[in-house]
């Protein structure tokens, strides 16, 4: 919760103030009608002198303030979900380093990208079960900047390696890179982060492991001598940048949830915060898109940092999603037009804009189980969530019970042939993801159908039977 009122911390302190009046007052000078009152006083200000990082939401109006965090270190704990938010010496100067006069400016133009990129985070940490505040990682990573590349070559918002990338399912080619996709590298990030964290159950640890690498992670832990040490009893032997990466990742937690108490204000960004996707299933030329929705081609790339040239390639077996800027319904005709060349819509739907007649495949449909999620769901048929979410017109990711879903292409094979299969040999950083990329006609949930598998895990070494066209 952010404070929204930076007086919260002088009515604060005026209560405390007025308490402890009350409590040191002779008592002579109480009524005896009050003496209830005095009592119930004192017995309050003790209560709060046991944890003086926190004052209760009762003694404040509702509108007020619900929490007072006083300290950085009780505001840390006030932000604290599932990562643990640790106070010491390395936090705090980052803490200092962030608020400073020369690093407010920013911060600022963090918070205003924000708008835009958290609740992309949000959405997916929480289909995958990730914690939330995992999200402010990002700006430690590349400030939100999808085009950002390290000295050795990281990627993207959340800085991917090639090889690491292609492990965790992104297309990399020269029409596109996924790495400069927030939606895909996020997935991407999220599942790198997952499997560190079920590695070593602590998620600061997963967080040093996604900057230097979980062998270096195995090899700190080893060299302490602690058997399931937490991040700070490692830090000592981890590499100096995830010493301090780790820290930045907390202070700046702090900061975005402090800021105004620190005098720091958003800064607008550029970015269009009122967005539509559409899928698209064949080559389409950005500036023709620009073009209909009178829109700058650089603020329609802006939208869709992955694609390395002015084209989106996609195919129907493989539809390629596109970020417009929200979408006027008096353009849905032209913009049809140009995802389709030139086919006239009947009926104007915009998150299915890129099939022709021609072009469409009969559905599978899905219906959804007590329990379900988009999630399971995109997993079993080896598809995304956003594509689920497009099919079926999906505002959100709620979805219930005996609903019948759209979950992909049905197999259209001629009647009476059957489909062609080929055996595979699981390599070292192989997943059903790439595996499926490598071999036209197959999905990961045909290639788990085919070969009785219960989930996604794979190892080096086993041998796959893989459907092809």
């Amino acid at each position: 919760m952010r404070i929204e009122r930076i007086s919260a911390l002088t009515v604060c302190g005026l209560l405390c103030m007025s308490l402890t009046e009350a409590a040191a007052a002779p008592r002579h000078a109480v009524h005896d009608s009050d003496s209830a009152n005095r009592s119930r006083m004192i017995q309050r200000l003790e209560e709060i002198s046991e944890d003086v990082n926190f004052l209760e939401a009762e003694l404040f109006p509702q509108e007020a303030l619900e929490l007072v965090p006083l300290t950085v270190e009780g505001r840390l704990r006030f932000i604290e979900k599932e990562v643990p938010m640790s106070y010491n010496a390395q936090v705090r100067s980052y803490i200092e380093t962030y608020t400073s006069a020369r690093y407010r400016n920013h911060v600022g133009r963090m918070l205003g990208l924000s708008e835009y990129y958290f609740p992309i985070f949000e959405r997916i940490f929480s289909e995958t079960g990730l914690p939330e505040e995992i999200k402010y990682l990002v700006i430690v990573e590349s400030a939100f900047n999808p085009h950002a590349v390290s000295r050795v070559g990281a990627t993207g918002p959340w800085q991917f390696m090639f090889a690491t990338a292609r492990m965790y399912g992104l297309e990399i080619d020269r029409d596109i890179d996924e790495r400069r996709d927030p939606v895909a590298a996020t997935y991407a990030a999220s599942a790198y982060l997952r499997d560190a964290y079920d590695r070593f159950g602590d998620w600061l640890l997963a967080i040093a492991s996604y900057n230097c690498g979980p062998g270096n992670v195995i090899q700190a832990i080893n060299r302490s001598g602690i058997e399931n040490p937490d991040y700070w009893q490692i830090s000592p032997y981890l590499p100096k940048e995830t010493r301090n990466y780790v820290p930045a990742f907390i202070a700046m937690a702090y900061v975005f949830a402090f800021h105004e108490e620190h005098g720091i204000a958003p800064i607008k960004s550029e970015l269009e915060l009122a967005t539509e996707e559409v899928a698209v299933s064949r080559t389409v030329s950005l500036k023709g898109i620009a073009d209909v929705l009178d829109v700058d081609l650089a603020s329609l790339k802006v939208l869709n940092p992955a694609y390395k040239r002015d084209a989106v390639k996609g195919s129907p077996d493989r539809p390629r999603r596109i970020v417009l800027p929200n979408v006027e319904p008096s353009h849905y005709p032209a913009l049809y037009a140009v995802l389709n060349h030139g086919a006239e819509p009947d009926t104007p739907q915009l998150m299915n804009a890129s099939v022709t007649a021609d072009e469409e495949k009969p559905m599978a449909t899905h219906r959804v189980k007590r329990g379900e999620s988009l999630a399971t769901i995109a997993r079993r048929h080896g598809v995304t969530v956003q594509d689920l979410r497009a099919w079926n017109g999906l505002k959100g990711t709620t979805i219930i019970a005996g609903q019948n879903l759209l979950v992909g292409y049905k197999d259209t094979a001629p009647s009476g042939e059957s489909p062609s299969y080929v055996t595979y040999k699981v390599k070292k950083g192989d997943t059903l993801s790439t595996i499926a990329k490598r071999h036209p006609g197959a999905t990961v949930g045909k290639i788990k159908a085919d070969n009785n598998l219960a989930n996604n895990q794979i190892k080096a070494g086993m041998t796959l039977k893989v459907g092809t066209l």
